[in-house]
């Protein structure tokens, strides 16, 4: 009786294609995750810009129903970081709508709602608003962190009203807390 050869797969080829089948699914797992991460970083900054946006509304409002610049001084006092300053207090009077508020404590109340959103919606975020001449931080041509956003302010009596917001990411660690930096800067309004 002869021999018949029977054609099929040998152990080594099964184990190559499974490799092969096991490479390609752990590289789409490692592009789904990066779409994901992307994803959420894409969502928070969008929701930061609005919130920076309806901030920027709210003191334009207050602003122009008040006498003075008492409520734009009681805006230009927020500087909230939540990894420091935990949640916010509840103001004193709540001005929801209806409620008889005067423009000091409708700023106390805009302020309070924005730092509980960032609070509860932000991963250790952080909010300033204050004058400044120079948003983007100006350093040398190549430099890492040249013409980035920075908290620091400078500016005087004339220089634009900036809201700045940024949050912490999971790769901000102990020794790169100092170069934190914010993520969304809007210009609020002019001097005045």
């Amino acid at each position: 009786m002869q021999a018949k050869q029977v054609g099929g797969f040998t152990l080594i080829e099964v184990l190559v294609s499974i490799l092969v089948l096991a490479i390609g699914v752990l590289g789409a797992a490692g592009a789904q995750l990066a779409a994901l991460q992307t994803r959420q970083a894409t969502a928070l900054t969008s929701a930061a810009v609005q919130l920076a946006g309806s901030l920027a509304d709210r003191m334009q409002a207050n602003a122009q129903q008040s006498r003075g610049g008492d409520a734009l001084n009681a805006y230009l006092q927020l500087h909230y970081d939540a990894l420091t300053d935990g949640a916010p207090a509840p103001p004193a009077a709540p001005c929801y709508a209806g409620a008889d508020c005067n423009s000091a404590q409708m700023a106390a109340f805009d302020l309070y709602e924005i730092s509980q959103a960032l609070h509860a919606g932000f991963p250790g975020a952080r909010v300033t608003v204050c004058r400044d001449a120079a948003i983007v931080a100006q350093g040398a041509k190549g430099a890492k962190g040249a013409n980035t956003l920075a908290w620091p302010c400078a500016g005087g009596l004339n220089a634009p009203i900036v809201i700045k917001l940024g949050w912490r990411t999971r790769s901000t660690d102990a020794g790169a807390e100092a170069q934190f930096a914010p993520m969304v800067a809007i210009v609020a309004g002019a001097s005045s």
